[in-house]
């Protein structure tokens, strides 16, 4: 059967949600940093029967598919190779809460931020919270096992995941708990490598009683990262503890004018918690820290305050838009313990280098994010990503890893030679063949060739 039966089959199967026309199908070549190829055709399910159907269709074909939440990764994983079939899960946004058991089901499509929104009636939330909550969805945290500002404390999707349905290259519907072997937590962070996520129960937690902010300006990065380094071996565990660098905090005070300190580097702090008493004296810990190491820091008055600190972390990534049209958003984690040595040498890194380079991230449980700001029409982007490369490595070196958050993708799969023996991809790769032996969940992602 030629392209053409394929395409008509799709048609017959899906109607107007199988998108075959070039104009239609290009912007999913994207995703945040990275683009693709056009693929075959873009399928936007709304059940799993219909990505069962999918699946079967693809397997008797030959044809890979990439599974695609909002398009909002920074790492490659959404974005097609030649002949793809791209499953649009934007669909799928069947959302059922149940207080009684604290849960929720939650299907691909389902935002994140939608989850807490319709748990905050019963006194509940979902912890998990990456910086584009309000646009991400479910599909795509659990592909990357993402975090956010919260996952210091809360830990990030995977530890709310109770069971996940997904379907397997033979186009088979599976529900698999966490009770015995984790096939569950095989699935999640292998970044729709091993079979198409269609659904999950989440775990809610009880809505926190207290909060409260600070902000602490330092006068670099260096003596932020020890501050963080030396509260969190005093016992301290924030909910949210998120810093930006002084090239951040300019951006960001150029871009909302909200009377940031400029040329200082800021850490965000937020304690929780049901006892006023506890949370007051775990920010009181983190004060005192702060200022011993040459920090200004100001309590949040009020919750209006409060949210008006964590619009200028959020608004990071326009920010920086506005410096340099492109940009790569690395994505680290280091010990906390190496935190200082580690921003000190990516910052030199940049200098080296001579492309601009800005840290932010959740310092508290060394998750960086160092991006490299450039304009493609004078600065080479061969050189740009020889830099992420390096930055990768000061990680390893550091006994980090390449990801936190965003996961490996297209962007670092070149890196992973590096990270892992030969033993262990060698595992990986048997994994991906015992679950995917027809090679049809997102080919040439994450595992080097």
């Amino acid at each position: 059967m030629g392209l053409g039966e394929v395409r008509e089959e799709l048609r017959r199967l899906f109607g107007p949600r199988a998108l075959l026309a070039r104009v239609e199908k290009e912007v999913y070549r994207y995703d945040a940093i990275l683009v693709g190829e056009t693929p075959l055709a873009v399928v936007l399910p709304e059940t799993g029967g219909e990505v069962q159907a999918l699946v079967r269709l693809a397997r008797r074909h030959g044809l890979p598919l990439v599974p695609r939440g909002a398009g909002s990764g920074l790492s490659g994983g959404a974005v097609p190779g030649e002949g793809a079939i791209v499953v649009a899960f934007t669909r799928m946004t069947r959302l059922e809460v149940c207080p009684k058991t604290r849960t929720a089901w939650a299907e691909p499509g389902v935002t994140t931020a939608r989850v807490s929104e319709a748990a905050k009636p019963f006194g509940l939330f979902y912890p998990p919270d990456p910086a584009s909550h309000r646009t991400s969805t479910l599909g795509g945290n659990l592909g990357e096992n993402a975090g956010g500002p919260l996952c210091f404390k809360y830990g990030v999707t995977g530890d709310y995941v109770l069971e996940v349905e997904f379907v397997d290259a033979e186009g088979e519907v599976h529900r698999l708990d966490r009770k015995a072997y984790d096939l569950a937590g095989l699935l999640i962070g292998s970044e729709g490598t091993l079979g198409l996520i269609t659904g999950a129960r989440l775990r809610l937690l009880p809505l926190p009683r207290h909060r409260a902010t600070l902000m602490a300006a330092f006068p670099g990065v260096e003596p932020l990262a020890e501050a963080v380094s030396r509260a969190v071996a005093l016992g301290a565990v924030p909910a949210r503890m998120e810093f930006m660098d002084p090239a951040c905090v300019d951006a960001v005070e150029d871009y909302l004018g909200m009377g940031l300190p400029r040329g200082q580097a800021l850490l965000l702090v937020e304690t929780d918690g049901d006892d006023l008493e506890e949370v007051g004296a775990e920010l009181a810990l983190l004060e005192e820290t702060a200022s011993r190491l040459g920090a200004k820091v100001r309590r949040a008055r009020g919750e209006a305050e409060a949210e008006a600190l964590w619009r200028a972390r959020r608004a990071v990534s326009p920010a920086l838009g506005r410096i340099r049209p492109k940009r790569v958003n690395e994505d680290i984690a280091v010990p906390r313990s190496a935190l200082p040595q580690v921003v000190r040498e990516i910052a030199d890194l940049g200098r080296a280098f001579g492309l601009a380079v800005v840290q932010f991230g959740h310092i508290g449980d060394g998750n960086l994010h160092p991006n490299i700001l450039f304009d493609p029409k004078r600065e080479s982007e061969e050189r740009v990503w020889e830099l992420a490369h390096e930055i990768a490595r000061v990680a390893l070196r550091h006994g980090g890893v390449l990801s936190g958050e965003h996961g490996i993708g297209l962007m670092k799969r070149a890196f992973m030679e590096e990270a892992l023996d030969g033993e262990t991809l060698q595992a990986f790769r048997a994994a991906k063949r015992a679950l995917d032996p027809y090679g049809l969940f997102n080919p040439g992602k994450v595992l080097p060739p």
